[in-house]
């Protein structure tokens, strides 16, 4: 791990399994199925205030985007969470947890919890967050999962599943397009979110397969700066766009209203399976 990034727990699943995590914006670095990294992180990446770690899974919330007046994408993915002691829980896994502080109520002026919980089995990884009410009023939020996806190559990937919705393209000002009736391809930046999108997806590229499943998220984001943008990117840099595809579940068009007392718990799904020919 370059020596940049903030100290990080592990955990060992089943099938030469290993997840990777930091308890820096509850960030998920690493996920290792069979020896083969399936997330990517850019070999320029750090940290520190106000600085997301780019690459692996960032936690989005309370806000998306520029969606809201605080922080780019909120403050979860820029603070230290607590790592929470679960040793022997059933399943195994790592969570932590984010309580409101002075800090967060500079940005956002609600009470609340929050915990991720990062789950591995055999040819799969549950990334579940949750948020809990703890206030007297009721509040909305927006909330993704950044996860950045290690391929091949990107001129060879597909994302599979999305061929009949319509997109908001945010590389065009947010003008919101007709479906392709095509997988979509990486040919230049890409930047859209997909509403009420249900069902599964896949990305391939060439040499692997990988479904995608959500829960409580009802929209999907897919990014890829391409080459122009990604140059310049200092914890990216030139070329490296070409080794991942983002391809996000969130709440993004319709925020999340939670009542007081209440609790929401969104999860993407990831499964690596048998890829065509083997």
């Amino acid at each position: 791990m370059p020596h940049s990034l903030p100290a990080s727990l592990h955990l060992d699943g089943p099938d030469a399994s290993r997840v990777e995590a930091s308890a820096f914006g509850a960030h998920l670095l690493s996920w290792r199925y069979r020896g083969r990294e399936r997330l990517y992180l850019s070999p320029n990446a750090s940290f520190g205030a106000g600085k997301a770690i780019r690459g692996g899974v960032p936690v989005i919330f309370p806000q998306f985007g520029e969606r809201g007046d605080g922080p780019r994408h909120g403050f979860a993915r820029t603070l230290t969470w607590d790592a929470l002691d679960i040793a022997g829980s059933l399943p195994p896994r790592l969570a932590f947890a984010l309580r409101d502080s002075a800090e967060t109520r500079r940005h956002w002026p609600y009470p609340f919890e929050a915990e991720l919980d990062i789950e591995p089995a055999a040819n799969r990884l549950r990334i579940a967050l949750s948020v809990r009410n703890t206030g007297q009023e009721a509040f909305e939020f927006s909330a993704a999962l950044h996860t950045y996806l290690r391929v091949a190559d990107i001129a060879g990937t597909l994302v599979h599943g999305l061929e009949d919705r319509d997109y908001l393209d945010s590389t065009q000002g947010g003008a919101v397009l007709a479906a392709s009736d095509a997988p979509v391809r990486f040919e230049g930046e890409i930047d859209r979110i997909y509403a009420d999108t249900r069902q599964p997806l896949r990305v391939t590229d060439g040499e692997q397969l990988l479904r995608l499943e959500a829960e409580g998220f009802a929209d999907t984001v897919v990014w890829n700066p391409g080459a122009e943008l990604a140059a310049g990117l200092a914890d990216l840099g030139a070329g490296e766009h070409r080794h991942f595809v983002c391809v996000e579940a969130g709440n993004v068009l319709s925020p999340v209203r939670l009542e007081p007392g209440a609790v929401w718990t969104g999860a993407q799904i990831l499964t690596v399976e048998p890829s065509a020919g083997r």
